[in-house]
């Protein structure tokens, strides 16, 4: 009978385990990444903006920094993943129609994670522009490309996946075999009663 527990156990416990945890652990949409906001432009179209982009649930501004140099040792650091620059003329730019742009830098070590957030950044400047665009400034709401996206990615620019996946695997493959290779040398000893 303990031996079938054992068995039971070792076929069906480790696996059920296993599952629930990869399946907390994998997550290729993450929510409330850790990002620095270094914004130039205090107009109240920026923090529109800024308000907008928090409300998407992809980023957590944890930091507000005055300099580029800062924001740059947080990225280093691994305390933010993203830094979103927005440049002192990006309101002026955008009431004269011409290119306003926010810059992006993307901790792209794991590009999966990053690449649902981007695509949000876009869909919330469209959605700050028509909402704030009344009366007179009603007519750039329908322009198209109103402010430009500079994504910046490093540490992987080339958003390769396989240096992120790789030592996972790795890791994983490590686990189970060594998990395995327990359970084939325990077995016989509980068998012996050893």
């Amino acid at each position: 009978l303990r031996r079938d527990r054992l068995t039971f156990a070792m076929m069906f416990g480790i696996p059920i385990m296993q599952l629930v945890l990869f399946g907390f652990a994998i997550n290729n949409d993450p929510k409330g990444l850790p990002t620095a906001v270094l914004a130039s432009d205090h107009s109240a179209i920026t923090r529109a903006l800024v308000s907008t982009i928090g409300n998407t649930g992809y980023f957590s501004f944890t930091n507000a920094v005055s300099t580029e140099k800062e924001a740059d040792e947080l990225l280093q650091r691994g305390a933010v993943q993203f830094i979103i620059t927005i440049p002192g003329d990006f309101t002026r730019k955008l009431i004269r129609r011409e290119q306003a742009q926010i810059v992006i830098e993307a901790d792209a070590t794991d590009p999966a994670t990053t690449s649902g957030a981007l695509a949000a950044v876009d869909q919330a400047i469209s959605q700050t522009l028509n909402r704030e665009f009344t009366g007179p400034l009603a007519l750039y709401r329908t322009s198209e490309n109103a402010a430009e996206v500079l994504l910046h990615r490093r540490y992987n620019p080339e958003s390769i996946t396989r240096y992120n996946v790789v030592p996972g695997l790795l890791g994983i493959i490590l686990t189970m075999t060594m998990v395995m290779m327990t359970a084939l040398a325990v077995t016989p000893e509980r068998e012996r009663g050893t």
